[in-house]
Parts: C-alpha cells; structure tokens; sequence
C-alpha cells in the first residue's frame, strides 16, 4: 500500500492523489445495468474498468468493499421522467413478469461478464430491495424542503437547489442552457420546471411495477435508487463512485443533489467515468440499435463481425486503451488485439517452461536482479498508479515479453533470480491486475496443465537422455495431434499450444 495512486477526478477536472478515508478500507460503488437486453460491449467496459481498479487496491492489500448495483426499476425510456419503464416494457412484450425479465437478464449479464474475467463485487444490491430506504430519502428531501409532491409523484426542486449549491459542477452545464433545451414530454406539466427531475412517480393504471408510498402507489426515480444504495452500504461519504461517461448527466449530476440534501454534504470524495465505446463514432447502445452482444462477439454471430473474438481478446482490447479515452470498434482492431494477446500469453508459457528448468530455485536474492529487471517493475507500477493507465502498463509488459524471448534464445541472457523476478512480475501484472488468463489452457486449470507439461518435458527429456528416441517423438507425436507443439534447442525443451 506504500504505491502512490492518481485519479483523475471528474469533479474536479483534475489527477489528485488517492487518500483513502478509512484506510486499510477502499469503498468503490459502480452503477451496473439495466437489466432489459444482452449485455453488450459497452457493457464490457465498465465492468472491465472497474475491475481493474478493484484488483489494483487488492493487489496493494486494500480491504475493498466494491458495490455494483443491479438496476430493476424505475429507468424510463430515453432516460426521462415520462414514458414506460425499460423492464415493464420488455415484460409487457414478452407477456413475463417484469422479475422474470430482471433474473433472466441479470443471470446472462453474470454469464457474459464472467467470461471476461470480470471479478465478482462485493455486493450486488437490487434497486427493487431498497424500496423503503428510497422513501425515507424522499421524506428528508420533502422536509428539508427541496423537494415538491405534484398528482401523487414527488419531484426535485433543482431550480431551488441551483440558489444554493451548483448543479451542474460534476457535467459542466449551465442551468441556463437546460431550461432552454428541457424537452416537452407527456408528464411535464406536473413540474414547476422542465430540468426538475423524479423522484417518486405515480404508476399509471397499466404499469405493473408499482409499491405503496405515501404518496401514491408508484416507483421510485433511477437516480435515487444510486444515492440509497451507495449510502447503505458505503456511508454517508466513501472514496470512489465510478460509471459510464454517459451517466455523467444527468444521472450522476442529479445523485449528487439528492444527496447533498439528504445528508447535508457531498458523499463522493473521488468521481471516475470510463468512456464510450463506439461503432463508427457514434455511440454503442441499445436505444442506438447500434449494439453487438457479447454473446454474439464470442460467437462471431453478428454481420459486422468477420470472425469469432474471445473474451480474452475484448478483455484486452479494453484495456489496450485508458479507461477515459473513446474506443472506437473495429474488426482490425480486435484481430490486432488477439494478435497482442496471444504473444502475451505465448511470453508467459515460455517464462514457465524456463522457471520450470531453475533445479528446484524458488525464491529471488533480489541483489541479483539486474538494474533493467527491477526498473521494468517499477515502471509497470509507475503505469498503473498515473490514474491506471493499461495502456503504457501494456507497453512495458511487453517489454518483458521481449526480454522472455531473448532468455529463450539465449541461456544465460537472464539469471534464475531474474527469471524468478519477471515470472511474479507476469503474475502480478498481466494475470493479477490486468485479469488476463490464457485461454489456450482452458478454463481455471491453468496451473494444473502447466504442471502436467513440465512433468512432460521432463520424461521426455529423460527419455532423450537415454537416446530413447522412439519414446522421444512419440510423446512430441502425440502431443502434436493435440495441437501441442514441443521445440527443442540447446537450452532445452519448451512447449506451446498451436
């Protein structure tokens, strides 16, 4: 924990230094998703974004709480404050409960984002499971009189709010500028301005997703449902709130409002947004139509693809960018993200198959690590602590790649202390921190496998030593039916999957 991490911190606009409030402890809250459709690549990259920073403050010893909340209720369409909700809709059409559409689409969310190596959060709470805890923040608001009841929904009063506090800091807009563009929709003449927002809606007779309440049998808001469960498992201030760069406005702008009143100060000491993913410049999304599921990238079943991409190889297209920079989709840039994937991976079987050839060492005299060795850790560390930038992070492992290959080819190019060195330095960084995994050796035997070949090599080694070469070309015979190819040289034997 003695790393120096820096974040650029949205409400700011500016890299501070992470201090957290209650150390050991990191508390991290990320809206996850509505759970009405596949998930689809963006999806991906928040999940993959914030999975990275949650392994990074575990990796350096932190006591992480990392809450990623479920959104069941209350997202209307178009993100407004009129229409049907996005569940109920897809329930009505589906003719299914609307907690049916929730389980099947959040049971296939787990799926998919599984598959990208995406770390389970700590808790996963329901935006349906705090319903009591969202009125009694409505209450607070009411009394502390930010907040007006109108035909039995309940609204924000943000023109109010703007006499005393600045809404807008966190997206940069001008109140001026919303009033002129706030949009006339069916349910905004319930609202004393076009830019206040819900925070309890009445349920029309047909809207099947409705709660009793003081006010009447209704829902609560989507932004209300972030301030709730943020605070109920976080407290009343914590360290991190990260998320989608389109939930900057009005969704995040409107959870700090609510909150400000609430309890009487900001509760986010440190705002994170990842960018968008895009396809052709515009945005990737389901209200776009623009949209290819995960699903459907594993599968290669979509006709903007020209070929199937591993969860490994999205995983590391992600991070191959800064979280905060557009990542535009491409098949050329996914088959050069294999490509960079795949000499990681190969990098990494080779560094074993030469550990596995140390005679027993297992522990590192770090006197006899090389200046170059040590300073390619410290810069990979150096990487990830400037507001985690994967990319140079990447940069510098393949760095490490090269000099792999360079103790490949030559035998003494490193000492068994280095090579030691750059196997915790790989572990750490590219499986460890970066969540990469070698597909190649299947799903969570990769330690068993690399086991199995290293007692391989070693009979057939012996075999060799024998001059049992039947046996010898045997085993590298059978091995390559199997698309395993074994390679010999002066140094030894080392093995890779074709």
């Amino acid at each position: 924990m003695e790393q120096k991490i820096i974040i650029y911190n949205t409400l700011t606009r500016k890299k501070e230094v992470f201090e957290p409030l209650n150390p050991p402890f990191v508390g991290i809250y990320v809206c996850g998703p509505t759970v009405y459709g596949d998930a689809h690549l963006g999806h991906a990259r928040p999940a993959i974004t914030f999975d990275l920073v949650f392994r990074y403050f575990r990796h350096l010893g932190y006591k992480v709480r990392y809450v990623r909340n479920i959104t069941d209720v209350g997202h209307l369409e178009n993100d407004a404050d009129a229409g049907e909700d996005k569940i109920a809709k897809k329930a009505r059409i589906e003719q299914l409960e609307p907690m049916e559409v929730v389980q099947y689409y959040t049971d296939r969310y787990h799926t998919d984002i599984d598959q990208l190596n995406v770390l389970k959060p700590s808790i996963e709470p329901r935006a349906s499971g705090h319903i009591i805890e969202q009125i009694e923040m409505i209450k607070k608001i009411l009394e502390a009189g930010y907040a007006y009841e109108s035909n039995g929904s309940v609204y924000f009063d943000v023109e109010k709010y703007s006499k005393s506090y600045h809404y807008g800091k966190l997206s940069g807009r001008v109140l001026e500028d919303l009033r002129a563009n706030s949009r006339e929709l069916e349910g905004q003449e319930e609202k004393r301005s076009g830019i206040d927002f819900a925070l309890w809606k009445k349920a029309q007779p047909e809207h099947i997703m409705r709660w009793p309440s003081p006010w009447s049998e209704g829902f609560p808001g989507w932004h209300l449902e972030c301030s709730v469960m943020s605070i109920r498992y976080l407290g009343e201030t914590f360290d991190i709130h990260g998320g989608g760069l389109d939930l900057q406005f009005p969704h995040h702008e409107c959870e700090i409002a609510q909150s400000q009143i609430a309890v009487g100060h900001d509760t986010v000491r440190y705002w994170m947004h990842n960018n968008m993913v895009t396809i052709n410049g515009q945005k990737m999304a389901k209200s776009l139509g623009n949209f290819i599921t995960l699903e459907q990238f594993f599968k290669g079943d979509h006709p903007a693809l020209v070929q199937a991409f591993s969860p490994m190889t999205i995983r590391f297209f992600m991070l191959q960018a800064h979280y905060r920079s557009t990542l535009d989709f491409s098949n050329e840039a996914l088959q050069a993200a294999e490509k960079g994937c795949k000499r990681l991976m190969e990098a990494g079987r080779t560094l074993q198959n030469l550990v596995s050839q140390l005679s027993g060492k297992q522990s590192v005299t770090i006197e006899k690590v090389g200046d170059p060795v040590l300073q390619l850790k410290q810069n990979c560390y150096d990487a990830i602590n400037d507001d985690f930038n994967s990319p140079v992070l990447i940069s510098f492992l393949f760095e490490a790649v090269r000099t792999i290959n360079s103790a490949k080819e030559k035998a003494d190019f490193l000492t068994a202390d280095e090579l030691l060195f750059l196997q915790q330095l790989y572990n750490d960084f590219v499986f460890d921190i970066l969540g990469l995994k070698d597909e190649s050796l299947g799903s969570g035997n990769e330690g068993i496998i690399n086991g199995l070949m290293d007692l391989v090599l070693v009979i057939r080694q012996q075999a060799r030593a024998n001059k049992d070469w039947p046996t010898s070309d045997k085993i590298r015979d059978d091995l390559a039916k199997l698309s395993i190819t074994i390679k010999d040289s002066k140094e030894g034997s080392s093995w890779n999957i074709d």
